[in-house]
């Protein structure tokens, strides 16, 4: 019969080498966050000098114990931002890091620190500053990527382009017009970055493990010290709360979906095929072995990162789904997502800004293009319910007719002869060709938010007066 009992070296085998010394080691490696949460430093020592400074004005710790615990943590920032500052494992968090190197530099003091407070709140506050500051960048790179396309838009308010559904030929449109349709894209995305800091400008410190605390603070001079609106209003949902991480990682997956949806179109337009744009060498690589290459990787890279944002999404999402209230442990593990998200929403930002900045435009290629698959077709069909009196229906049959008899003969709308347009229905005239050309077309497009130059440049005008 086996023997029951193992032995040090058995039991530190099954651990696993990076694990020899058993239990201790994996409960280390799963609970440290040090490696990850450092990001936090500068927060999390501006919230603690707003507590401090919080907690002295209402007596509960002297002006000098305040003091010195101020002068502390801004020598701690100091070491920190110089690199002179040893990040310690065994300590667990950026909290304890931080409040450990104070208990060495100024003594005793240190240790009221963390009178009226728990590491719950002042994670949750470390964490809701940082994402603040990043959606208050994310507004300014978004804002700059406005700007790259109304300049562009401007440049080219008249020049004609192939619309596209389906990625068919549909109708002429301009390619100042289709640079606005993503300014409207990031506009809207802008819009949520402002209305994420509006509903996370509350300030969670004060709200202590998950009760409050019974000691007289005052939660609403730590929130207007570190620029919020106000305190949160339930110390419960504050430490179980993280709607503002999982808003900005909503807000990143569909701005990189915008921003991964311009990424394909700029690869396809920069093909040989299509020939619309060319970017140059900052945004583009070459071949190992195919001398003649010219690859859009900036644009390539872009589209990859939305996955990953997506992934950060769906990763914290699933995190959150099963927590009950209140604070969880399963929640360290919300900040890689959102720190990952944000390196990727920022990287694909400022590479579209520049690539938006950076390409030329062939506006030949784009133009010849723009009559292809009989574009004009619509013109035509709306041309005959206007001048021939048609229902739109019937106008519609007609107009594929002629479709069909210059696809036959191998020709534009344009170029059919008027007898052919005529045998076809007799009410046409000549002055049907004053419509079936690209330009005609898109110059005819004035109804509000249209193609027509006159309405793209109104709609230049509207942006450039709010952004």
């Amino acid at each position: 019969m086996a023997d029951d009992t193992t032995d040090t070296k058995s039991s530190n085998q099954m651990w696993g080498g990076r694990f020899a010394s058993g239990p201790d080691a994996i409960m280390e490696e799963i609970n440290a966050s040090i490696g990850f949460d450092k990001k936090l430093f500068a927060q999390d020592i501006r919230g603690s000098i707003a507590h401090a400074t919080m907690l002295a004005h209402q007596g509960i710790i002297s002006a000098e114990d305040k003091d010195k615990i101020v002068h502390g943590l801004n020598t701690i920032l100091s070491e920190i931002e110089s690199g002179n500052f040893e990040f310690s494992r065994q300590l667990e968090d950026i909290h304890m890091n931080v409040e450990a190197r104070l208990a060495t530099l100024i003594g005793p003091a240190a240790g009221r620190l963390h009178t009226a407070r728990s590491r719950n709140d002042q994670v949750a506050l470390d964490f809701r500053l940082w994402v603040k500051e990043e959606l208050q960048k994310t507004e300014q790179m978004l804002t700059h990527l406005i700007a790259a396309f109304l300049d562009r838009a401007e440049e080219h308010a008249e020049s004609v382009m192939p619309g596209f559904t389906h990625l068919q030929t549909a109708q002429p449109v301009t390619f100042g017009h289709h640079c606005m349709a993503y300014v409207e894209m990031f506009g809207r995305d802008r819009s949520r970055v402002r209305h994420a800091i509006e509903h996370l400008d509350e300030s969670p410190i004060g709200a202590a493990a998950l009760a409050g605390t019974g000691y007289p603070i005052d939660r609403h001079m730590t929130a207007k010290a570190l620029g919020f609106r106000e305190p949160t209003r339930n110390s419960i949902d504050t430490v179980s709360d993280r709607d503002f991480a999982i808003e900005f990682l909503s807000i990143a997956a569909i701005a990189g979906m915008h921003l991964s949806r311009l990424a394909e179109e700029i690869v396809i337009w920069s093909t040989p095929q299509f020939g619309f744009v060319r970017l140059s060498d900052a945004f583009s690589t070459g071949s190992s072995i195919m001398p003649q290459k010219k690859n859009p990787d900036a644009a390539e890279l872009v589209r990859a990162k939305t996955g990953r944002i997506n992934g950060s999404l769906v990763a914290l999402l699933t995190i959150m789904k099963g927590l009950p209230l209140a604070y969880s442990k399963d929640m360290q593990e919300d900040k890689e997502q959102v720190f990952d998200a944000a390196e990727s929403l920022e990287l694909a930002i400022v590479a579209m800004t520049g690539m938006v900045r950076d390409m030329t435009v062939n506006t030949a290629r784009m133009k010849a293009a723009a009559g292809s698959g009989y574009s004009t077709a619509t013109d035509l069909a709306d041309w005959l319910v206007r001048e021939a009196g048609l229902p739109f229906r019937d106008a519609h049959h007609v107009t594929g007719r002629a479709v069909a008899l210059a696809e036959s003969k191998g020709c534009d709308l344009a170029e059919l002869p008027l007898s052919d347009l005529q045998a076809i229905h007799p009410d046409i005239t000549d002055k049907v060709y004053d419509v079936l050309t690209v330009e005609a077309s898109v110059a005819s497009r004035k109804s509000f938010g249209g193609t027509a130059p006159s309405e793209v440049r109104k709609q230049i005008a509207f942006w450039r007066a709010r952004n």
